[in-house]
């Protein structure tokens, strides 16, 4: 496994593109450094394979990190300049970091967007909205939240979670009363 690290860490370093890497890669790499570390705690430390192991382990150490951050810094460049990252020759693990990497690239530039269009940054979609639980004293038809769903209608005694602006109105007006949650 030291090879296959030493050359994916290679190719790395020296390509501007993102390389193939097998889907399996870095859970064979774990593997790797799980055996490593057990096999140098079996070891007298003064014994000459467990020097080499100590060595072997630092090696495998900054190599991993290195192709690690590099593999993250070329995915996160390509979804900055609006490439598409390749799906083929990512690991399992990098596919799923990176369908997290584009939303987040995409409010920011949604964000630029709408600065240097001189408009009032909207980031939608990256905050819920806060909503209270009530239990409702009167009866009241179905109404519009501030998050543009119906709720209701309700009768006496009835439970429900509502956006917090429609929360303050109906507590307001004596039609509901916020219920608290014990822990």
């Amino acid at each position: 496994m030291y090879n296959e690290l030493y050359e994916a860490w290679r190719k790395e370093k020296e390509n501007a593109e993102l390389q193939l890497l097998p889907k399996d890669f870095y859970i064979k790499l774990a593997e790797y450094v799980k055996k490593i570390r057990a096999e140098s705690r079996m070891l007298d430390e003064k014994t000459t394979r467990a020097k080499l192991l100590v060595h072997e382990s630092k090696n495998v150490q900054k190599m991993v990190r290195e192709l690690v951050l590099l593999r993250h810094e070329k995915t996160v460049e390509k979804a900055f300049t609006g490439e598409t990252i390749p799906g083929e020759g990512l690991t399992e693990e990098e596919e799923k970091l990176a369908k997290d990497v584009l939303p987040s690239f995409e409010n920011f530039q949604m964000l630029l967007k709408d600065i240097l269009g001189g408009r009032m940054p909207q980031l939608e979609g990256t905050e819920k909205p806060k909503k209270k639980v009530l239990r409702f004293t009167k009866e009241i038809p179905a109404i519009i939240g501030a998050d543009m769903k119906t709720y209701g209608p309700f009768k006496p005694e009835d439970i429900a979670s509502l956006p917090q602006e429609n929360a303050k109105i109906l507590i307001k007006q004596s039609v509901a009363v916020e219920v608290e949650a014990k822990s």
